[in-house]
């Protein structure tokens, strides 16, 4: 079964997210297209890889405060980067609100699984979620 761009997308925009988080302090835009770059990603992952980004780059202290509210015990600089990216990621696309809510919770999951652990799944599908509620979403 061949997978979705969007869902190949997802995992271009978490590649750039975890190469940004390792680096604080760095622009995210550049370093998503060094990324991308380096990668050889195709033009329609890169595109929706891409929006994904922007909102981040745009809007990345208004998404990480709202993060902070629904992980109350867990201060963002303590979660693994895998977990941290992915909530970054899927909070991203909440707040755009053109995907599914339910959708973007999957595929935060998928992604947490896949980079992450069973543990990370569990945690971020907990995570976004409450997100999604407090945000009004679900």
């Amino acid at each position: 079964m061949k997978t979705r761009l969007e869902t190949r997308a997802r995992s271009r925009a978490l590649q750039a997210l975890y190469a940004w988080d390792l680096r604080p302090g760095a622009d995210l835009l550049k370093i998503a297209n060094t990324v991308w770059d380096d990668l050889g990603v195709a033009p329609g992952e890169r595109s929706f890889a891409s929006l994904i980004i922007r909102e981040l780059a745009k809007h990345g202290k208004e998404i990480d405060a709202m993060l902070v509210q629904v992980t109350e015990n867990w201060r963002l600089e303590r979660l693994g980067v895998i977990e941290r990216c992915v909530l970054r990621l899927a909070a991203a696309e909440f707040h755009q609100e053109v995907t599914p809510p339910r959708v973007v919770i999957q595929e935060g999951v998928r992604l947490a699984e896949r980079y992450g652990s069973e543990q990370s799944a569990r945690f971020v599908n907990g995570v976004l979620d409450a997100l999604a509620r407090r945000m009004g979403r679900l």
